[in-house]
């Protein structure tokens, strides 16, 4: 046992980098669309789970200053988030999460509050979560598609907007909670350079909805988060996500998520610190179109790219490998997301 652990001492780079997986729900309810929910059932054998193997359920905010300092999380780190604010977070997920102990982060906005919608939570249940230490951050103010520039709207215009209405929206969550976490999770996991520039220049962290673990090899303006929802919350596959790691990417090009026009097959070229990873073991997912070995360009970079054109909307290139010390698997996630071939965006 000494000698293992001399040995890792002396070789560092042997282990894993320290990660932490961030969880991203929305409804917990067996009365809402499936796509984007778990039942209370799912919810509390997933939670169970995560309690019974020893997981460290952190605040997200700690997270982000872990990541931000460079600090090494702990083993098996995990952050739960919810998206939206809707009110079968309050009646059946808080309950759950507070007798766990576990705390957790809500996104969410002002519109659907302010306007009553009805299955959104009020002030008042927000500012109850709140007093019951329940972080609450930005999901911007009506849930808009935030890449999109209006018509006849110039991209200074759209930018000045956009700029408007995070930080109308952070001020209106500080004035009534008082929380002011500086923490955006786009909607519908859309993001682009420009939006994330953005964050950066008001000292934002920003979160998609591209699956992966995050850490030191992420960027703090598009953290990945695993959706739990529909397929996705089976706990078999779930199992695999919560013991990932964060795929330790050194260089990326194109960085930019919203692909120009005609560009509907991206060629994705990512270099990596190979010292735990084996390059015959990598593997990726076109969305859509399956399984697809990497090309490798040399001993640690790697391109991958569609056969057929991404469909109009929102795709991911999903890239994983095993550890070669720990049996867990690296995971990396690239979002995608394109206009229709007439530049027109798909209706949601």
């Amino acid at each position: 046992m000494f000698k293992g652990i001399i040995l890792a001492l002396l070789c560092g780079w042997c282990l894993p980098a320290s990660a932490v997986v961030i969880l991203q729900y929305h409804h917990v309810s067996e009365d809402t669309p499936s796509v984007t929910s778990v039942t209370p059932a799912q919810f509390k054998t997933q939670m169970a789970f995560i309690k019974e193997n020893e997981f460290t359920v952190l605040p997200l905010e700690e997270v982000v200053a872990s990541i931000k300092n460079g600090d090494t999380l702990p083993d098996k780190a995990l952050a739960i988030t919810f998206d939206d604010g809707y009110a079968s977070i309050a009646d059946n997920a808080h309950p759950i999460l507070k007798a766990y102990g576990f705390p957790y982060t809500v996104f969410i906005g002002i519109d659907p509050i302010e306007s009553g919608y009805r299955d959104i939570m009020s002030w008042d249940t927000l500012r109850d979560l709140s007093e019951d230490g329940v972080e609450l951050a930005n999901h911007s103010w009506a849930h808009d598609h935030l890449i999109r520039q209006q018509e006849d709207e110039t991209s200074a215009q759209w930018l000045s907007r956009v700029e408007k209405d995070l930080l109308d929206t952070e001020a209106e969550i500080k004035a009534q909670t008082g929380q002011s976490h500086r923490m955006l999770a786009y909607p519908y996991g859309e993001y682009n350079l420009k939006l994330e520039g953005l964050l950066e220049k008001h000292g934002f962290v920003g979160f998609g909805q591209q699956s992966g673990a995050a850490g030191a090899h992420s960027s703090l303006t598009a953290l990945p988060r695993f959706p739990v929802a529909g397929v996705y919350a089976d706990m078999a596959s779930l199992k695999v996500k919560l013991y990932s790691l964060n795929m330790p990417v050194l260089e990326m090009s194109p960085k930019n998520t919203q692909l120009a026009m005609g560009n509907w097959r991206p060629e994705l070229k990512v270099k990596l610190d190979m010292h735990d990873i084996y390059p015959h073991q990598m593997m990726c997912y076109i969305q859509g179109q399956g399984a697809k070995k990497p090309q490798w360009i040399s001993e640690s970079e790697f391109s991958i790219q569609a056969d057929m054109d991404l469909p109009a909307g929102r795709s991911r290139y999903n890239c994983t490998a095993p550890s070669k010390t720990s049996g867990r698997y690296y995971w990396f996630s690239q979002a995608w997301v394109r206009p229709k071939n007439d530049g027109t965006w798909v209706a949601e």
